[in-house]
């Protein structure tokens, strides 16, 4: 008696395009079988070359700014701080950092001096670390917001759901840039705490419609009525059993958020309405010198290079992020993984062909 082999991916099927799809969704099932979530999740998020290459990038920044001044308690390798200064080493304050008798060489001042002595590197350091803070605070206070406010209207609906959604249009009409910049005057000044958590109260809309959105899908699935039945309790439902379901979309949000706050905070800095002196912010430094743009360059090109090169970071991983949590983004397979696939199919009919 011959055991009958299970079938192949594209056995019965004719179509060239059905049987490409087919053994990319074969191979898909392969490489993840036996992985949880949270694997499967990694997985997908490391193969994101621009995603990782990003990851990188942006720990490479935070680690610099973090050591090199100082930061807190952790002390700093750097021999100027951002309020001292110094005698002007080149014509005009110019960066010591360039090829010099034949070699490369740091200097001093690689990011050069303002008019007055103070170093270019401690001071994009020190307003690095103010953006980066005004960044994470909001992202996480925004986030914080968005989702308990999505997920009270999405589950409950109603007149809490109407109340909650108007209140969030009518936030969304304003524009942000404005409301930031009021908020800014009034608590922003050398506290970027301060500016972090007055923009988290107008920055948390969109996270607070997309986690709504979810909920209201959510809702309705088996497992919840199956939890209701076992007796539990509604705040348990919400964040117990709807919430972990929902995490993806919230935390791909987070980061664009993220992208978008250090963007807000350089907006409001530049205007003069963020961040002001005796601190330090990207955005202050570049309104601080706009004017210098033609004569010392370099005091305008290093802060504007750092906020690109963490926004542009953020986003990418961002990106990462949502391919690596939805299920509809296949990877496409390389040669070499569809010529495995083919040997294996191959091997298969060969066996299948012994039996009989």
């Amino acid at each position: 008696m011959s055991i009958t082999p299970p079938l192949e991916p594209n056995e019965g099927i004719t179509d060239p395009k059905a049987q490409v799809e087919n053994t990319e969704n074969a191979i898909e099932l392969k490489e993840v079988e036996g992985l949880s979530q949270g694997r499967i999740v990694l997985r997908r998020f490391v193969r994101h070359r621009g995603a990782m290459i990003s990851a990188v990038v942006l720990a490479a920044v935070v680690l610099l700014v973090t050591t090199s001044i100082g930061w807190g308690p952790i002390p700093g390798w750097w021999q100027y701080g951002y309020r001292e200064t110094s005698d002007i080493v080149n014509a005009g304050g110019a960066p010591t950092m360039g090829f010099e008798d034949g070699g490369f060489t740091i200097g001093p001042h690689p990011f050069g001096q303002d008019n007055i002595g103070h170093d270019g590197f401690a001071l994009v350091m020190r307003g690095t670390q103010q953006s980066l803070t005004v960044m994470f605070v909001i992202g996480l206070l925004s986030t914080t917001i968005g989702v308990v406010v999505g997920a009270l209207a999405g589950f409950f609906r109603g007149r809490l759901d109407d109340l909650l959604m108007r209140f969030t249009d009518m936030i969304i009409t304003i524009p942000v840039i404005m409301i930031g910049a009021i908020l800014g005057v009034l608590v922003g000044g050398a506290n970027p705490w301060s500016l972090a958590i007055a923009l988290s109260l107008v920055s948390w809309t969109n996270m607070a419609r997309l986690v709504r959105g979810q909920f209201l899908t959510l809702r309705e699935r088996e497992f919840v009525d199956a939890a209701r039945v076992a007796g539990a309790s509604n705040a348990r439902i919400m964040f117990k059993h709807i919430l972990p379901n929902a995490v993806g979309v919230i935390i791909v949000n987070a980061t664009l958020l993220m992208a978008s706050a250090i963007l807000l905070e350089t907006a409001l800095s530049y205007l003069g309405f963020g961040i002001s002196s005796p601190e330090v912010s990207l955005g202050q430094l570049i309104n601080e010198y706009q004017t210098a743009f033609a004569t010392r360059p370099w005091l305008f090109w290093w802060p504007g290079l750092f906020i690109v090169t963490i926004a542009l970071c953020v986003n990418f991983i961002g990106d990462g992020l949502r391919d690596a949590f939805d299920p509809r983004q296949r990877r496409i397979p390389t040669k070499r993984a569809l010529a495995k696939a083919d040997a294996r199919k191959a091997r298969a009919q060969a066996r299948a062909a012994a039996r009989a």
